[in-house]
Protein backbone atom coordinates (compact mmCIF):
# COMPACT_ATOMS: atom_id res chain seq x y z
CA UNK A 1 0.00 0.00 0.00
CA UNK A 2 1.46 3.57 -1.00
CA UNK A 3 -0.25 6.79 1.06
CA UNK A 4 0.20 10.34 -0.49
CA UNK A 5 -0.74 13.35 1.55
CA UNK A 6 -0.85 15.81 -1.19
CA UNK A 7 -0.99 19.37 1.47
CA UNK A 8 -1.33 22.76 0.36
CA UNK A 9 1.74 24.94 1.90
CA UNK A 10 4.96 24.53 3.58
CA UNK A 11 4.97 23.59 7.38
CA UNK A 12 7.45 26.39 8.65
CA UNK A 13 6.86 25.26 12.76
CA UNK A 14 10.07 23.17 13.76
CA UNK A 15 7.91 21.69 16.22
CA UNK A 16 5.10 20.52 13.79
CA UNK A 17 8.20 19.09 11.21
CA UNK A 18 9.74 16.97 14.05
CA UNK A 19 6.39 15.39 14.93
CA UNK A 20 5.58 15.00 11.16
CA UNK A 21 8.75 13.07 10.72
CA UNK A 22 8.79 11.38 13.63
CA UNK A 23 5.83 9.51 12.51
CA UNK A 24 7.02 8.95 9.06
CA UNK A 25 10.10 6.76 10.48
CA UNK A 26 7.27 5.41 13.01
CA UNK A 27 5.88 4.30 9.68
CA UNK A 28 8.52 2.52 7.69
CA UNK A 29 7.06 -0.95 8.65
CA UNK A 30 4.18 -0.50 7.88
CA UNK A 31 3.78 1.37 4.53
CA UNK A 32 5.26 4.14 1.88
CA UNK A 33 4.05 7.08 2.95
CA UNK A 34 4.65 10.49 0.54
CA UNK A 35 4.19 14.03 1.62
CA UNK A 36 3.83 15.90 -1.42
CA UNK A 37 3.72 19.60 -0.29
CA UNK A 38 2.64 22.14 -3.08
CA UNK A 39 2.45 25.63 -2.67
CA UNK A 40 -0.25 27.75 -1.89
CA UNK A 41 -1.39 30.37 -4.05
CA UNK A 42 -1.98 33.60 -2.37
CA UNK A 43 -5.17 35.22 -2.63
CA UNK A 44 -5.50 38.94 -2.60
CA UNK A 45 -8.75 39.42 -3.83
CA UNK A 46 -11.30 37.75 -2.35
CA UNK A 47 -13.49 37.41 -5.55
CA UNK A 48 -10.64 35.65 -6.98
CA UNK A 49 -10.76 32.24 -4.66
CA UNK A 50 -12.78 30.04 -6.99
CA UNK A 51 -10.16 30.72 -9.68
CA UNK A 52 -6.96 30.21 -7.52
CA UNK A 53 -8.73 27.38 -5.71
CA UNK A 54 -9.28 25.63 -9.16
CA UNK A 55 -5.93 26.50 -10.17
CA UNK A 56 -4.42 24.60 -6.71
CA UNK A 57 -7.04 22.12 -7.58
CA UNK A 58 -5.33 21.34 -11.38
CA UNK A 59 -1.75 21.05 -9.71
CA UNK A 60 -3.25 18.65 -6.95
CA UNK A 61 -4.96 16.26 -9.45
CA UNK A 62 -1.72 16.15 -11.68
CA UNK A 63 -0.53 13.67 -8.79
CA UNK A 64 -3.82 11.79 -8.88
CA UNK A 65 -3.91 8.66 -11.09
CA UNK A 66 -7.27 7.43 -12.32
CA UNK A 67 -7.09 4.55 -10.41
CA UNK A 68 -6.01 6.05 -6.59
CA UNK A 69 -8.38 6.51 -3.97
CA UNK A 70 -8.39 10.13 -3.05
CA UNK A 71 -9.68 11.28 0.51
CA UNK A 72 -10.30 14.54 0.58
CA UNK A 73 -10.28 16.61 4.24
CA UNK A 74 -13.29 18.69 4.12
CA UNK A 75 -15.36 19.89 7.03
CA UNK A 76 -18.76 18.32 5.72
CA UNK A 77 -16.93 15.29 5.22
CA UNK A 78 -17.71 11.96 7.24
CA UNK A 79 -16.34 11.34 10.29
CA UNK A 80 -14.62 8.14 11.39
CA UNK A 81 -12.97 6.84 15.23
CA UNK A 82 -9.92 5.85 15.07
CA UNK A 83 -10.94 2.03 14.79
CA UNK A 84 -13.34 3.09 11.85
CA UNK A 85 -10.44 4.85 10.29
CA UNK A 86 -7.92 1.70 10.59
CA UNK A 87 -11.14 -0.53 9.08
CA UNK A 88 -11.29 1.28 5.93
CA UNK A 89 -7.88 1.50 5.21
CA UNK A 90 -7.61 -2.15 6.24
CA UNK A 91 -10.95 -2.28 3.63
CA UNK A 92 -9.39 -0.37 1.12
CA UNK A 93 -6.12 -2.83 1.50
CA UNK A 94 -8.05 -6.23 0.54
CA UNK A 95 -10.17 -5.08 -2.55
CA UNK A 96 -6.88 -4.22 -4.13
CA UNK A 97 -6.21 -0.47 -3.89
CA UNK A 98 -2.72 0.21 -4.12
CA UNK A 99 -2.57 3.74 -3.39
CA UNK A 100 -4.56 6.13 -1.15
CA UNK A 101 -4.49 9.64 -1.22
CA UNK A 102 -5.28 12.20 1.10
CA UNK A 103 -5.74 15.98 0.33
CA UNK A 104 -5.31 19.02 2.52
CA UNK A 105 -6.68 22.24 1.15
CA UNK A 106 -5.29 25.19 2.08
CA UNK A 107 -7.43 27.70 4.82
CA UNK A 108 -9.84 28.43 1.81
CA UNK A 109 -10.62 24.78 1.39
CA UNK A 110 -10.30 22.49 -1.78
CA UNK A 111 -11.36 23.25 -5.02
CA UNK A 112 -14.87 21.78 -6.61
CA UNK A 113 -13.05 19.39 -9.03
CA UNK A 114 -10.93 18.01 -6.50
CA UNK A 115 -14.10 17.59 -4.14
CA UNK A 116 -15.62 16.18 -7.34
CA UNK A 117 -12.94 13.37 -7.62
CA UNK A 118 -12.84 12.15 -3.98
CA UNK A 119 -13.39 8.97 -3.12
CA UNK A 120 -14.24 9.55 0.39
CA UNK A 121 -14.60 12.97 2.11
CA UNK A 122 -13.30 12.72 5.55
CA UNK A 123 -13.69 15.10 8.49
CA UNK A 124 -11.20 15.09 11.46
CA UNK A 125 -13.42 16.58 13.81
CA UNK A 126 -16.30 19.08 14.02
CA UNK A 127 -13.68 21.52 15.37
CA UNK A 128 -11.33 23.55 12.75
CA UNK A 129 -7.49 22.91 13.04
CA UNK A 130 -4.97 24.93 11.20
CA UNK A 131 -3.72 22.98 7.89
CA UNK A 132 -0.33 22.41 8.96
CA UNK A 133 -1.57 20.51 12.45
CA UNK A 134 -4.11 18.67 10.40
CA UNK A 135 -0.99 17.22 8.52
CA UNK A 136 0.55 15.96 11.84
CA UNK A 137 -2.80 14.45 13.48
CA UNK A 138 -3.80 12.94 9.91
CA UNK A 139 -0.37 11.49 9.89
CA UNK A 140 -0.16 10.35 13.44
CA UNK A 141 -3.75 8.64 12.66
CA UNK A 142 -2.80 7.08 9.45
CA UNK A 143 0.34 5.25 12.29
CA UNK A 144 -2.66 4.40 14.34
CA UNK A 145 -4.50 2.86 12.14
CA UNK A 146 -1.85 0.40 11.06
CA UNK A 147 -0.81 -0.58 14.78
CA UNK A 148 -4.78 -0.97 15.04
CA UNK A 149 -5.10 -2.87 11.65
CA UNK A 150 -1.59 -5.31 13.10
CA UNK A 151 -2.80 -5.87 16.91
CA UNK A 152 -0.25 -4.04 18.31
CA UNK A 153 -0.45 -1.88 21.33
CA UNK A 154 -0.29 1.76 21.19
CA UNK A 155 -1.45 3.98 23.79
CA UNK A 156 -5.34 5.08 23.44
Amino acid sequence: MNIKVIALGKIKEKFLKEGIDEFLKRLTPYTSLEIIEIPALEIKDENLTGRILEEEGQKILAHVKPQSFLITMEIKGKMFSSEEFAQKIEELTNTGISEIIFVIGSSHGISPTVSARANLKMSMSKMTFLHQFARLILVEQIYRAFKIIRGETYHK
